[in-house]
């Protein structure tokens, strides 16, 4: 739990402490974002904003999670460092998207094959590195790696960690188009992901992920990175995170439910990013198939915009949104934990015990010994008996 609280604790301070100073370098040298023409006409005040701010973002979650290590009680994970290169890849290429768009002053960068190119790269890294290094389940998971009981094989889990790795990388970086949208409700994601890693570390008989803590840890790094950036970010934002931010926090968001088994349940975490993206898949087809708009603007956060709402009415009531979505996926996750674990809350090594998901169950540990006592040769005067003695040894707390 110290280990936890350092990793954000630290990741928080080094991201508010760090922006300003990123902020006045950008402004000093006049790099700024543009806005799309086609956008909303109240976001055309924003232009020159500056951006890359998820420079700060990945800094912090790097230096918080490595400061957390030290205090001693974790160590590090090929499971953690693999989400961090994760990370790191998906900023790489939003730097790259974000340095085009400023040399060339337009709101276009990478253009979509060389953009979707270099996130199947990172992707299919990640997916062989996870495979061949950290050991991850192949298994189709909801909450646990046997929640489903579907093996994807090896090149089927690839295949599936390379679609969710780069589908996430995208709605995240859709999501992102209002002040701290994105940041606001990234800090809310990070945190369920703290939490369950952290109850997987406790029950890791259950989970059977051993490198749950180290995970918790950078998970809690992010939820610290992402909120020390939103002081800067928050409505009206002094500086953008940019495709940097967005595609580090879309492949990090993917790469811990990859190595956590949680492969179902990011879906509904993310439900705000899924929806997002949904809003935009939805607007594309009608218009193409039916020459009709479902919104007056796509991702839906323009169409609230659109609709009257201001920027902070929409931001805030989608940080609700995303708070709900968290708020079930956790539900949904310890639910699980006690339709399969009854009564075992407080011994988290019980539900092991009890030879749930296919574990071994608990050995007994109730014996009898009986002493018998060598007859004694019949007198006149006395007669010797001897009686049996049972010792019976406590049960196994929890076994039923």
């Amino acid at each position: 739990m110290i280990s936890l609280l350092v990793a954000a604790a630290t990741a928080m301070s080094f991201a508010v402490l760090s922006t300003p100073v990123l902020i006045r370098w950008l402004s000093g040298r006049g790099i700024g974002q543009r806005i799309r023409e086609d956008g909303p006409q109240g976001h055309t005040s924003k232009s020159g904003t500056p951006t890359m701010g998820g420079v700060t973002i990945v800094l912090a979650v790097v230096v918080g999670y490595l400061v957390s290590h030290v205090p001693g009680g974790t160590i590090f994970t090929k499971g953690g460092l693999l989400v961090v290169f994760a990370m790191v890849g998906g900023a790489g290429v939003g730097l790259v998207d974000d340095y085009l768009k400023i040399s060339r002053q337009r709101s276009l960068g990478l253009n979509k094959r060389a953009k979707a190119g270099a996130q199947l790269v990172i992707a299919t890294a990640f997916a062989v590195f996870a495979l061949t290094q950290a050991k991850v389940s192949t298994r189709l998971s909801f909450v646990r790696y046997d929640s489903i009981g579907v093996d994807l094989g090896r090149i089927g889990w690839a295949v599936f960690a390379v679609v969710l790795i780069t589908g996430f990388s995208n709605a995240t970086n859709l999501t992102d188009g209002l002040d701290g949208l994105l940041a606001g409700s990234s800090t809310f994601v990070f945190s369920a992901f703290a939490v369950i890693g952290f109850w997987q570390f406790r029950h890791v008989g259950v989970y059977r992920v051993p490198q749950a803590l180290d995970l918790a840890v950078l998970a809690a790094a992010l939820v610290g990175a992402c909120a020390g950036f939103l002081w800067w970010n928050a409505a009206p934002a002094r500086i953008f995170m940019g495709d940097t931010g967005s595609l580090a926090i879309g492949a990090a968001l993917a790469g811990l439910a990859l190595v956590m088994n949680l492969h179902l349940l990011l879906p509904l975490v993310g439900g705000l990013f899924v929806a997002e993206t949904l809003s935009v898949i939805v607007q594309v087809f009608s218009f193409q198939v039916f020459h009709r708009r479902v919104f007056r603007m796509a991702p839906f956060h323009h169409h609230f915009e659109l609709m009257g709402w201001s920027e902070p009415t929409v931001i805030v009531r989608l940080w609700i949104a995303a708070g709900v979505c968290v708020a079930v996926a956790l539900g949904a996750f310890y639910s699980d934990y006690l339709r399969h674990c009854p009564g075992t809350t407080d011994d988290p090594a019980a539900c092991y015990q009890r030879g749930s998901h296919g574990l071994p169950p608990a050995p007994d540990t109730t014996t009898t010994t009986t002493v018998s006592i060598a007859p004694v040769a019949p007198t006149t005067t006395s007669t010797a008996s001897a009686s049996t003695s049972t010792a019976t040894a406590p049960s196994t707390k929890g076994a039923p």
